[in-house]
Order: structure tokens, then sequence, then C-alpha cells
């Protein structure tokens, strides 16, 4: 995990060396259900999940069907609208895809709905509110910088660090988790749920001790009672950002998906293809799982040989989410557009109705409605200096109509945004 990058912080690093070391370990990660597809930005734990199967061990995947009703603070400046019971159900099924893309679909599925969803609210305010300090949940990132920034911080997602908590202690009980996994904004939450174990032993224990000194009979030999010593870990992974500083996975035209019918695998391949030249190494580390020493030998290339590095990042990147045939599709129709000049059929394509072109649309209108563009004023800017192409000619006119006349021999039209960026509009 240090090796490859992925480690931030872990509560124990020695401890959890050795129970990794002795035999299988149970370990999870949890995954709210707010959208139908993951993007790249959860693509550092599905990587660690991946590691964690392929070294022996045992991972969980939790869904958050209930914790995705109230919303996780972290890292929001704002609240979560509320979301009903079928689009997170909708969701759950696609986020549960995305991991049998990446080759985790006997990985164990677990949803906290199903400890969360019939919890007696008075019976958790006896037995775990105690063990919260209101002093110590404000100190956390999540509480405090919503409140630094005097942004809205409702009573419902202040309960979501409970509820995470509560989380690892169900799942140490029902499986025998003993680890517990996340970006590192979750790090307070994590140290929460390992203190709650720690505090509902101590209790049990104090309760044992009370019965042990009574003479009533409660058919429990509770001399033989131990205190447990079971050792919970957490760990956190680093937030990765681009080597400019930007958040890793967001780009103009939105969030990278994982989900092929979101985002096509060759806009997937395109997006590691353009990546600096300065990440190549630090992402061949993470977002593959080729060997350190090919890695080290890639990152060492210079100028244009660089390039090359980059299209072996994206192609493995690419055959890891959507397997191989379609990561060396994506990386011969690059080829063909970029470096013969041909269409490639793997190229995303827009459907347009024949009728909205038999009067024309104005070319920054389209280029902003197939996504090339964040807005109609960023499609201008683009087409003023000289960025968007239709059919490879250069757009010379904003207000320039796009009709059934720029139809292609193929029959379709071929927009361009700079020189990586490509669309093919079909006309319905």
């Amino acid at each position: 995990m240090r090796e490859r990058g992925f480690l931030h912080q872990c509560t124990d690093e020695t401890g959890l060396d050795e129970k990794l070391s002795a035999g299988k370990t149970t370990g999870y990660i949890g995954f709210d259900c707010t959208a139908p597809s993951l993007h790249v930005g959860n693509l550092m734990q599905i990587m660690v999940l991946r590691w964690l199967k392929n070294t022996g061990h045992e991972p969980i995947i939790l869904f958050g069907g209930a914790t995705t009703k109230i919303g996780d603070p972290s890292g929001k400046d704002e609240s979560r609208p509320p979301m009903v019971d079928t689009m997170i159900e909708i969701n759950k099924a696609g986020i549960k895809k995305n991991f049998e893309q990446f080759g985790l679909g006997a990985a164990t599925f677990v949803d906290n709905s199903e400890w969360l969803d019939n919890l007696n609210y008075i019976k958790l305010l006896r037995d775990v509110g105690p063990h919260f300090s209101i002093n110590r949940m404000i100190t956390q990132d999540s509480v405090k910088l919503r409140l630094e920034r005097e942004q809205n911080l409702s009573f419902l997602e202040f309960n979501y660090m409970i509820l995470q908590s509560y989380d690892f202690v169900e799942l140490h009980k029902k499986y025998n988790c003993i680890l517990q996994i996340g970006g590192s904004d979750q790090w307070g939450n994590i140290i929460m749920g390992i203190d709650l174990k720690r505090r509902l032993d101590n209790r049990r224990l104090l309760l044992a001790h009370a019965l042990m000194n009574t003479n009533k009979d409660y058919s429990i030999n509770w001399s033989t009672y131990k205190e447990p010593n079971d050792s919970l870990f957490g760990l956190t992974t680093p937030l990765i950002t681009t080597f400019d500083g930007k958040k890793m996975g967001k780009t103009a035209a939105g969030a990278v998906w994982l989900n092929p019918d979101m985002l096509s695998p060759y806009d997937y391949w395109q997006f590691w293809r353009n990546t600096t030249d300065a990440d190549v190494g630090r992402f061949l580390r993470l977002f593959t799982e080729l060997p350190i020493a090919e890695i080290e030998r890639l990152e060492k290339l210079q100028d244009a040989e660089i390039n090359e590095a980059k299209k072996i990042l994206a192609t493995e990147a690419t055959a890891l989410c959507h397997g191989s045939q379609a990561a060396e599709e994506a990386k011969a129709t690059a080829q063909k557009t970029f470096e013969e000049g041909r269409i490639g059929e793997a190229l995303p394509v827009i459907e347009i109705k024949k009728s909205e072109l038999e009067n024309g649309i104005p070319a920054f209108s389209l280029f902003h409605n197939c996504g090339l563009a964040a807005s109609g004023s960023e499609a201008k800017k683009l087409i003023r200096g000289k960025g968007a192409k239709l059919n490879d000619a250069v757009i010379e006119n904003e207000s320039r109509l796009v009709t059934l006349a720029d139809l292609n021999a193929d029959g379709v039209i071929k927009l361009s945004a700079g020189k990586k960026r490509h669309i093919i509009v079909r006309v319905v």
C-alpha cells in the first residue's frame, strides 16, 4: 500500500501488518448510493479492494442504503437532497455493476439498511448516545469545516458519523470485520467507530462484573467471561489531485463515470491519455496493476516518449474498468482518429432528430448540447480560438449553422474540440 501510494493514515500500522500477515483479514469500504454509477473519484477505494482481494483477504462492500437517506456532510457545503427508496435501489444496482466490472463481483455485499432501518431510536440513544461527545463531534472536519464556512448543517447530517460508527460495530459482530478503509476525509468517522466498539466492550465488561457480584442465576458462567481483545483498525487513502491541484476525476464535461452507458470506454481511455506528464508515474502506481519495476521504467521516459507511457496508462486503466477488448478498441480508435485521420467507430455518438437540422443549429449550441463545452459562451470562446472543428475543418464563425448539408460521406457529422475530444453526431 505504501509503495504504490495508497497509504495516508493508519490507526496502528504495525498491528494491522501483523494481522494481515497472520491470515485472511476482513475489511470494508462503504459507498452511499447517490448516483447510478461510481466515478474516477471512487477509484482509489476500488483499487484498494482489489489489492485486498488479490492478496488473499476478504473485502466487504457496504452499501449505504440507509445512510444515503441522510447524506455524508464530509467535504460538502450544503445538504444533499433527500432520495426515495426506489432511486436508492436503482443506484445500488448500478454501483454493484461497477464492482463486477472490476472483478469484485464475488465480494461480500452488505447494505446497512439491514440494521439501521429498523433501529429503535430510544435504544440507540440509550446504548450508543452516551459514548459520543458533542465537544468532540464538532471538532471533526466534516462538521467543523461546514460551520467555519457558515453553511447550514442539519441535525440529520450531524447523526451521520454516529451511524457510520455503528456500521463498523455491526460488521465486526456479523462478519468479524476488523478493518475500515476510506478516503482521508473519513478519518474522524473511522476513529469514532473504533472508539465506539471499545466503549461498548468496556460497558459489557462492567455489566459482567456487576452481575458476577450478585446472587442471581443468569444461566451464564460469568467466571469465564474475558475482556474482548478484538482490535479494530482504520486506514485512509490520500485525496488525489492532479499535478496542477485540481480534484481527480473532474473535467469540464463533468464526472468521469465508470458506467459505460454514462461515459464511453473511448472517452474513459481518453481521460487517462490526457494525463499530464508529472502525474504519469503516480497514476500508473495507483490505477494499474503493472509491476513497480515497469512503472519506474515508464516514468523515466522524456519528451515525446512519455506519450507512450500515457497510452499504456490509458489502456491498462481502461482494461480494469471495461475489459481488455474495449481498451484495445479505444486505443485503436484513438490511433485512427489522431494518427491516421479517420473516424473510428468507438467514438462517442450523440443522436439528433433530422427535423432539428433541417432548419439548422448554431454551431456553438451544438457543441454545448453535445457536451464538448460546458456552456454556450464557452463554446463561442472555443470557436473564436479556432479550437472547434466540424468534419476536421475549423469552424470560422460561431453563428455558423450546422445543417443536413454537413453530413459527411458516412452520413454523420464529426465535431472536435481541440485535438483530443471528438463526438459523432448521428441523425435519426
